[in-house]
C-alpha cells in the first residue's frame, strides 16, 4: 500500500491548484459580503482532485472497526450485530423527516410508535410505565434517581440523601447519585462476586434514598440474594434501582419488576440492538412500578380513544430535555422487538449465556478464572494463567487487533489487576467464537514462546503501539502545517 496516498492527512495530499470540482458560471451577479463577515485570509483549506479525495476517505473508513466487518467482543457493553432492517425502517422518510414542533396531528404515527415502545418495554420488564425521554444510559441513571429523590421528598421525606452502590458497579452509578446531590456509600462484594448482604444490613437506615444493583453485575454473575436484598432495602423505607446495562441475558428468562425492583433504565442502544460505538447515539428510557407513575418525566405521549397526544408539557414535573429522546434509535429498537417478537426474544438471553459460557470454559486452562462459577452474558478473566512470562492484558488486547479483532474490555472491573471482560453476545456463531478463542490460545502460546511479539504488538494497524501516558498528558488534537 502507497503510505503517500493513504497513510497521511488529506492535507498532506494538498497541492496548490488540485481542483475536484468545477462550478457552473455565476449568472446571479457579483455582491460584495459585509467586511464583519469576510475573512482576513483564505481559509486553510486541502486542494485535492476528485480521485485523491476518494481513494483517501475509502481506505480511511476501513481503518474504522464495527460489528458490520468483525467480532466485537467488548464486556459490559453488548455490542451485537445491528440488523439492516432497523435500519431500512429508522430511515423511512415518514419517521426520518418529521420536525419536533410540528402538529400531533400529522405524526399519528411516530406517537403510535413512541406509545407502543413503552408499553412493549414495560411487558419485558414486569413495570407498570416508561419514558423514553433519556438521551443515554447515564441520563437514564440521573432521571431514575431524580424520579426515586421526587418520590421521597413528596412524601416529606427529607432526609433520605444515601444511595448505595455496590464495589462492583458500572462507573456511572456514583457519578450519577452525586450529579444528583445524593450521598454515595458503597456495599462490598462476597469472594464470589456478589453482594454481600451481612455488609449491607449495617448501612441501612432511615437515611437510604435507593441501593442501585446491576443485574448481572460487571462480573458477569446473577446476583442470587436479589430477593433478600429488595426486603431489607423496602423495610428500611428505601427504593431499589436496577441498572439494566446488563439485560441482555435476562431477556425470556425473569424480569426486574417481578424481583422487587421499582425504577429501572434500559440502554436500548445495548440490548435492543442499536448502534452507539463512537460516544452515541445512545437512549436510556426509565420505567417505575406502579404508583410512580406521576414521577416519570415530562412531555409524555398519552392515548385518548385511537388518538395519541402530548401530554404534561406545562406541569410541574422532571424535565430531562425538551422532546422524546432519540426517536431514530427508539425506532431500531422498535422494529428489533417486532421482529423477533415475544416467542423470539425469549432465546436472546439463554443464546448469550451459552456463548459466554462456551468461551470461559474452553479459555480457563490457560488465562486466569478468578470466579469459576457459571457466568451469565460475560465474565472475566484475571490475564493470562502464567504471570511468569510479564505479559499483560494490554498486550493481549493489542495483539487481539494483529489477529483482527477488537479487544474486549480491559481493566474493568476494578476488582481483579489484571481485568479482561469478554461478552460475545447471541449473535455471533460458533464458527466465530472458536476462532476467537482458537486466537487468544496462540496469544497465550506466543506470550510463552516469544513473549516480545505480545509485548510490542501491534504489529499489522496503521499506528504501532503509542505511549498512552504521553498521548493522555499531552495530546494533539490539532492538524498544524509543518514547515516546509
Amino acid at each position: 500500500m502507497n503510505n503517500r496516498l493513504y497513510g497521511n492527512l488529506i492535507f498532506e495530499l494538498s497541492h496548490p491548484g488540485r481542483r475536484g470540482y468545477s462550478l457552473p458560471n455565476n449568472e446571479f451577479g457579483h455582491y460584495e459580503l459585509p467586511e464583519a463577515m469576510r475573512r482576513n485570509e483564505d481559509a486553510q483549506l486541502p486542494e485535492c482532485d476528485e480521485l485523491t479525495v476518494i481513494r483517501h476517505y475509502t481506505n480511511l473508513s476501513a481503518n474504522n472497526f464495527g460489528v458490520n466487518n468483525g467480532f466485537y467482543p467488548l464486556g459490559s457493553c453488548t455490542m451485537k450485530y445491528n440488523p439492516i432492517i432497523n435500519e431500512e425502517v429508522a430511515a423511512m422518510p415518514q419517521f426520518a423527516a418529521l420536525h419536533p414542533l410540528q402538529s400531533e396531528q400529522t405524526c399519528q404515527g411516530a406517537l403510535q410508535v413512541y406509545y407502543e415502545m413503552q408499553k412493549s418495554l414495560a411487558a419485558i420488564t414486569g413495570l407498570s410505565e416508561f419514558t423514553l425521554n433519556p438521551f443515554a444510559g447515564a441520563h437514564g441513571e440521573l432521571t431514575g434517581l431524580m424520579i426515586i429523590r421526587a418520590y421521597h421528598q413528596s412524601r416529606g421525606d427529607m432526609k433520605r440523601t444515601k444511595v448505595i452502590v455496590p464495589d462492583s458497579a458500572h462507573g456511572t452509578n456514583p457519578a450519577s447519585a452525586a450529579v444528583c446531590g445524593l450521598e454515595i456509600v458503597e456495599v462490598k462484594s462476597t469472594a464470589d462476586g456478589v453482594v454481600d448482604t451481612e455488609d449491607l444490613r449495617g448501612l441501612l437506615d432511615d437515611t437510604v434514598a435507593a441501593m442501585m444493583m446491576t443485574n448481572p453485575n460487571t462480573l458477569g454473575l446473577f446476583e442470587c440474594k436479589i430477593p433478600e436484598i429488595q426486603q431489607l432495602v423496602h423495610e428500611c423505607g428505601g427504593l431499589m434501582y436496577y441498572d439494566g446495562a446488563n439485560l441482555n441475558p435476562m431477556l425470556g428468562v425473569c424480569r426486574p419488576g417481578d424481583m422487587g425492583f421499582d425504577v429501572m433504565h434500559i440502554n436500548l442502544h445495548k440490548t435492543f440492538s442499536t448502534p452507539h460505538g463512537g460516544g452515541g447515539p445512545g437512549s436510556g428510557p426509565v420505567g417505575v412500578r406502579k404508583g410512580l407513575e406521576q414521577f416519570l418525566p415530562v412531555p409524555k405521549v398519552a392515548k385518548d380513544g385511537d388518538t395519541y397526544k402530548i401530554v404534561g408539557c406545562d406541569e410541574g414535573n422532571i424535565h430531562v430535555g425538551e422532546f422524546f429522546g432519540n426517536f431514530a434509535v427508539m425506532m431500531r429498537a422498535y422494529a428489533y422487538i417486532l421482529s423477533l417478537g415475544k416467542e423470539h426474544i425469549r432465546m436472546v438471553g439463554p443464546l448469550a449465556t451459552l456463548n459466554a459460557n462456551y468461551v470461559k470454559e474452553s479459555l480457563k486452562d490457560v488465562y486466569a478464572l478468578p470466579i469459576p462459577t457459571v457466568c451469565k452474558h460475560e465474565f472475566v478473566f484475571d490475564g493470562l494463567k502464567d504471570k511468569s512470562t510479564g505479559v499483560t492484558t494490554m498486550d493481549v488486547a493489542k495483539r487481539l487487533l494483529d489477529y483482527g479483532y477488537h479487544a474486549p474490555t480491559i481493566y474493568f472491573p476494578l476488582l481483579f489487576h489484571e481485568a479482561m471482560m469478554i461478552e460475545p453476545t447471541e449473535s455471533e456463531s460458533k464458527e466465530t467464537i472458536d476462532a476467537f478463542i482458537e486466537v487468544l490460545r496462540l496469544i497465550a502460546d506466543e506470550a510463552k514462546n516469544n513473549p516480545e511479539e505480545v509485548k510490542t504488538a501491534p504489529h499489522n494497524t496503521p499506528v504501532g503501539r503509542v505511549d498512552d501516558v504521553l498521548a493522555a498528558k499531552h495530546p494533539i488534537l490539532t492538524w498544524k502545517q509543518m514547515n516546509q
